[in-house]
């Protein structure tokens, strides 16, 4: 066979080997060149009598990331185009037939009458492990990952995964495998029954190759005559002490917020009632209706497209070459430079962490340390991995110990003065050449480049808290700062595998302003008489993580008490919402409540127990609202909105230029929620129009705060989206 996509040979023994090695690719994913090879391997292996079995692996140093998911886009635009030249029925056959293709492809394999075993090395998800999954054997090594991750960018696993799951797991695992999306090691996998074997890597095809020569048969567990799944039967006392109790936290969970999450529900309930290839045809039926709702779209190029974008470099100059980092500078020991340099040692850079004194350099490595060792806890990391780790921090109160490195990123309180003192410090030790990278949240880089040797050579680099949890980092741009700083800001947060948006210089940037109004609606509420507990479910029901409230605690009210009045001396009272300083005054200044950090916020803390809000609450409402005139579907709405259209207002003042960088760095950063596909996308998906009527709505009701930028107004007179207008195709055009 000539394929291009993998080896395949035979052996004496009549043990066919395809090996799955794309060209010119670091892992192997599947695109529909792929799926018309491995058609051919299955109707060759198939048709040869002398060849007794097969066994797919990867030449990879790990199996596959699964399905390429552009063929989705592409499969979109097929749609588009046969509805318009064909009609409505027409089209939709033809996207059906499409959607289940890998599935077909799968039940073919399955069905083949000759075994096929799989020996899987590194990660294998998605599509990749439903292959799997149809197999009819399978070898894992034992240092591999498995798992389903389609819920995460809106999709679900649409190639058989629902089906063949819930008759290897128990049904409640089966689902919260399938909704969760989470990768799962080795060890958990042999004991869910989703693999047959556990193998050192170098021995896993051999392993493969044995079961087959041991006479491992061609047929499926569910395809012999007298299956049960492991939770029996559907409408049984045992089925019925599962589907209600599912039905009950997918409500809880999603707010019906994720048309695949549902869809799961559906595949597996009824799915389980029928044969395995009519339970396929209902999974594809519920696949192709997925892929054709918004908010698969959306999350598709916000969390897969466009964040992979950004992370390859999508705006990297081009004109400067490969950054080599070797050993970087991080001063300040504290939680947020202890996190900095946590993840760098993680990524193999050594760090000198530089504090006041050495008693504080020291703190900062037992952070590190403690993370390390939380990993090794968990089995995620061994002994050797966090002792290499450590040896990559040197904690000092020396600044002579930062020459040689290639890179400095500063840390220290957000303080003017303070991380002037730091700057000049360090810069007589490196030079002005080394890039110099500051982790500031509020601070204009403008004015802390000031104080720098090299204003081109200086940068913002924003990490988001906790540093060793959270994907997004905001690189700043200031007036000055060139291209040589720019690509080593990138290549450094490459490097450690986060994921850049790249903003230029405003007060807040660009997340820690969507935030704030985020905080400041959830005060507002709290004002205008609204009970804590609706403000904080109502923000979840939206679609956010966590209510405002919550997340003031965590930031630590304190903080924000401090921020709002700088802004206020830097900018003036009209700067500031009154409400919202009244609010932050109680709390702060009255009450003595700083969040979490001493127990006492919106929420109370006790040393044992869930935290409660905090009943003197009720002493911030201007009026007693009666809860149930309250519309809630309105209040979820003036969440988003907020949050949107002061992105819409970064944009207009060239704060974010690239809309993926809107949307991307506002679920990951503040996680905008995500089934909107991200600010932009939000009000791209509503329209620009329709947003701007909502926009004046709110605004004649609750303020200015809601007001649409110019901008906007000229895009819902043109009927506009911000794709169209600022978007990659964009610009090229």
């Amino acid at each position: 066979m000539n394929l291009s996509n993998f080896r395949f040979e035979t052996g004496a023994d009549g043990i066919a080997l395809a090996t799955w090695d794309m060209p010119d690719r670091s892992m192997n994913l599947i695109t529909l060149e792929v799926m018309d090879e491995l058609e051919r391997v299955i109707d060759h292996v198939a048709s040869d009598t002398a060849i007794k079995g097969c066994v797919i692996a990867s030449g990879k140093a790990t199996f596959s990331g699964g399905a390429d998911l552009s063929i989705l886009q592409q499969s979109a635009k097929h749609y588009a185009k046969a509805l318009r030249e064909q009609g409505e029925e027409a089209a939709a056959k033809l996207f059906f037939e499409g959607a289940r293709r890998l599935s077909a492809l799968y039940r073919k394999l399955e069905t083949c009458g000759k075994p096929f075993a799989i020996a899987i090395n590194g990660t294998c998800v998605g599509g990749a492990f439903e292959l799997a999954l149809a197999c009819h054997y399978r070898v894992l090594a034992d240092t591999a990952r498995v798992g389903l991750p389609e819920i995460k960018v809106g999709l679900f696993p649409g190639a058989g995964g629902t089906q063949r799951i819930a008759r290897l797991m128990h049904t409640g695992d089966a689902l919260q495998l399938l909704l969760r999306g989470e990768q799962i090691r080795a060890k958990q996998a042999k004991a869910a029954n989703l693999v047959h074997e556990l193998a050192a890597e170098g021995e896993i095809v051999a392993r493969a190759k044995a079961w087959i020569v041991g006479g491992g048969k061609g047929v499926a567990p569910w395809d012999e005559a007298g299956f049960k799944p492991p939770s029996g039967r559907v409408y049984s006392p045992a089925g019925m002490m599962v589907w209600p109790a599912a039905n009950a936290i997918y409500r809880r969970e999603t707010f019906d917020n994720y048309p695949a999450a549902k869809a799961i529900l559906h595949s597996v309930f009824e799915g389980l009632q029928l044969p395995m290839d009519l339970a396929l045809r209902v999974e594809a039926r519920w696949f192709a209706h997925i892929l054709r709702s918004r908010e698969a779209a959306a999350m598709i190029r916000s969390l897969f497209l466009s964040k992979g974008e950004l992370e390859k470099g999508a705006r990297r100059p081009p004109n400067i070459g490969a950054t080599k980092l070797r050993k970087i500078g991080v001063l300040g020991a504290g939680f947020m430079g202890a996190g900095v340099a946590y993840v760098s040692a993680l990524a193999g850079l050594d760090v000198v962490l530089v504090d006041r004194d050495q008693e504080s350099a020291d703190k900062g490595k037992a952070v590190a340390d403690k993370l390390i060792s939380s990993q090794v806890m968990k089995g995620r990391a061994g002994a050797a991995d966090k002792e290499a780790l450590l040896a990559h921090i040197e904690p000092t109160a020396d600044y002579g110990k930062l020459k040689g490195c290639d890179l400095i990123v500063e840390a220290v309180f957000e303080d003017r003065a303070v991380k002037a003192d730091a700057t000049k410090k360090a810069q007589e030790v490196v030079g002005p050449n080394v890039v110099f990278a500051s982790n500031t949240s509020t601070l204009p880089i403008a004015s802390l480049a000031k104080t720098s040797a090299s204003p081109q050579n200086f940068i913002g680099i924003h990490f988001f808290s906790p540093v060793e949890k959270m994907l997004l980092v905001e690189v700043i741009l200031g007036k000055e700062t060139g291209d040589k700083a720019l690509a080593t800001a990138l290549d450094f947060v490459r490097l450690i595998k986060k994921t850049p948006i790249v903003v230029n210089d405003s007060r807040g940037f660009y997340a820690n302003r969507c935030v704030l109004a985020y905080l400041r609606e959830g005060h507002i509420m709290l004002a205008e008489g609204a009970p804590p507990a609706m403000i904080e479910n109502v923000a979840r029901m939206a679609g956010m993580p966590v209510g405002p409230l919550a997340l003031n605690d965590e930031v630590a009210l304190d903080l924000a008490w401090k921020i709002h009045q700088a802004t206020k001396k830097d900018l003036g009272e009209a700067a500031v919402d009154p409400t919202m300083e009244r609010v932050l005054r109680f709390m702060v200044e009255d009450k003595g409540r700083f969040g979490r950090k001493n127990g006492k916020g919106f929420y109370d803390y006790p040393a044992s127990g869930k935290k409660t809000l905090w009943p003197g609450l009720s002493a911030l409402a201007e009026t007693a609202l009666d809860p149930e005139t309250l519309d809630m579907r309105e209040l979820q709405q003036r969440f988003l909105v907020v949050q949107a259209v002061e992105a819409a207002r970064a944009i207009a003042e060239s704060v974010v230029t690239d809309p993926r960088e809107a949307d991307v760095g506002s679920i990951l950063g503040f996680g905008f929620a995500p089934f909107t596909g991200g600010t932009l996308s939000y009000i791209d998906g509503l329209g620009a129009r329709a947003f701007v009527a909502i926009c004046d709505h709110f605004t004649k009701k609750y303020g200015k705060r809601f007001a649409p930028p110019p901008l906007l107004r000229d895009m819902a007179k043109k009927g506009e989206t911000f794709y169209g207008r600022f978007g990659p195709k964009a610009k090229a055009a």
